[in-house]
């Protein structure tokens, strides 16, 4: 499940570096860029200080790509809806 917003805001405020799971900006992680997606991030004073990779099974990891090619084409219709968005 993802961190609620006072964990995460209790980690980013007393900088404890909490590992919590959470939607964050994928630039490469587990292969993915330019997307959101939920995973592992060490919380503290200045944000998302570093994104957890983790070893996925082989269900885990089709699953992960399942979700996000989700996410991606609703971005891409959300895209269409507005162009502004990239």
């Amino acid at each position: 499940p993802a961190a609620s917003g006072v964990e995460m805001a209790e980690s980013y405020i007393k900088d404890l570096k909490k590992t919590l799971p959470c939607a964050v900006y994928l630039d490469g992680e587990y292969g993915i860029k330019n997307l959101y997606a939920g995973v592992p991030a060490k919380i503290g004073k200045n944000g998302v200080e570093k994104i957890i990779e983790i070893d996925l099974s082989d269900e885990a990891k089709k699953e992960f790509e399942y979700s996000i090619k989700a996410v991606q084409m609703l971005f891409d219709t959300a895209k269409k809806i507005d162009s502004s968005l990239t």
